[in-house]
């Protein structure tokens, strides 16, 4: 794309001021910024001013409890093994986090929660993939979503650390699909005067932009049936779990998610429940206030709140929703450009787009209910200190015999 078409473009869509400093650039950058704009999907733009769907009707979801997965324990986990044996699971890691609410300067999976010694939140999970691998008697694949900001020193952290005991083969990398950012009236803002401010698709597009990274060719080469999605902040996070997946496939169900119950009403977890028959998460603020403190002998009648561990099958994906994630706008304090200069406000100044992984589970079919004891399997690390933080974590690995 050169100048000439980059304006008349821009003009077309009513976003000409990104080309406000084109003239005081280097060559190369100048080279960047039409590359930006050329990339770019500004279609996101047409999310603005659209308003939150009503809520259809919302009833409680049944689960394997805990209760009843140790019931059935050796069952599911034969039928998980078996799927592990044979290649048809593999995992994806989302950990396109930086660790900035923790205080620390670098991807949030190097963030060292040791005292005694040093142990990453990576070190972590990487663990129990290698336990899980053990078990099943063979390596499973790991895809691991970065971020553009932080894809090179996750992509080296792994490689000092020699993966950590496991293959590298078995390990691949991708980096996170982008939308622009805006301002609160839709105008697309200039991260530096040669580059479109861009932000990562939100935990939705995990899915998108494996496909998007070419890797979609290693699940198809490998015949790979079920993907285990993950997320970096739990640290007690037990991944590729054979009673999990053997109680999904048993199921028959489309999708799994591991859930804990909730400590109290207003715990700030989405909850799995089924919207007009269908499985859905209703994040707690979406939640109604008379659902979400009602209770049945005692317990919360919606209690089930969702790990960002789920299970999804593959084909479901191709053939459900390829592309047609909705995008959910979140107001943000964004640095940009503005008058020549950078600027990081300290209060929401624009939009950023986001899909959910949450509205894939919508999209499934069914989805299994699958209770884990929170204490053993629940440790996210949300914040230095306080409410889910690294305080708290450390905490409960310590409790589960971990050293630190």
């Amino acid at each position: 794309m050169n100048y000439e078409r980059a304006k008349e473009y821009l003009d077309e869509i009513g976003q000409l001021q990104l080309l406000k400093y084109y003239e005081e650039l280097s060559e190369a950058e100048k080279l960047r910024l039409l590359k930006d704009i050329e990339s770019a999907d500004f279609s996101v733009l047409q999310n603005i001013g659209s308003k939150p769907r009503p809520l259809g009707k919302i009833t409680p979801v049944e689960a394997v409890t805990v209760a009843d997965a140790k019931i059935c324990f050796k069952e599911f986990e034969a039928a998980g093994l078996e799927l592990l044996k044979n290649g048809k699971v593999a995992a994806v890691l989302l950990a396109g986090g930086q660790g900035s609410r923790l205080g620390y300067d670098g991807p949030k999976g190097t963030y060292d929660m040791g005292e005694s010694r040093s142990v990453s939140i990576f070190a972590l999970q990487m663990k129990e993939v290698l336990s899980v691998a053990e078990r099943a008697g063979r390596h499973f694949h790991l895809f691991i979503m970065t971020g553009a900001q932080n894809n090179e020193v996750t992509v080296k952290f792994f490689k000092d650390n020699n993966y950590f005991g496991y293959p590298c083969e078995y390990v691949h990398f991708y980096v996170q699909d982008v939308a622009p950012t805006c301002d609160l009236y839709g105008k697309v803002f200039l991260d530096e005067k040669h580059r479109v401010s861009l932000a990562s698709n939100g935990n939705g597009g995990w899915y998108s932009s494996l496909v998007n990274g070419g890797l979609k060719t290693v699940l198809e080469k490998e015949k790979i049936e079920w993907l285990n999605v993950y997320s970096v902040d739990n640290v007690l996070q037990k991944m590729c779990d054979p009673a999990f997946i053997g109680a999904t496939v048993l199921k028959g169900c489309g999708c799994g998610a591991k859930v804990v119950s909730k400590t109290c009403p207003e715990e700030k977890v989405g909850v799995l429940c089924n919207e007009d028959g269908n499985p859905t998460v209703l994040e707690y603020f979406e939640m109604p206030e008379n659902l979400k403190t009602e209770r049945v002998d005692g317990e919360l009648l919606y209690r089930y709140g969702v790990t960002l561990n789920y299970l999804f099958n593959v084909n479901k994906l191709d053939g459900t929703f390829s592309g047609k994630l909705p995008y959910h706008l979140a107001k943000k304090a964004i640095a940009h450009v503005e008058n020549g200069e950078r600027i990081t406000p300290e209060k929401p100044c624009g939009y950023k787009f986001e899909t959910l992984v949450v509205d894939m589970v919508k999209m499934m079919g069914s989805c299994l209910a699958y209770e884990v004891e929170r204490e053993k399997e629940f440790a996210p690390v949300k914040n230095l200190h306080g409410v889910d933080s690294v305080d708290t974590a450390r905490v409960l690995l310590k409790s589960n015999g971990i050293e630190l």
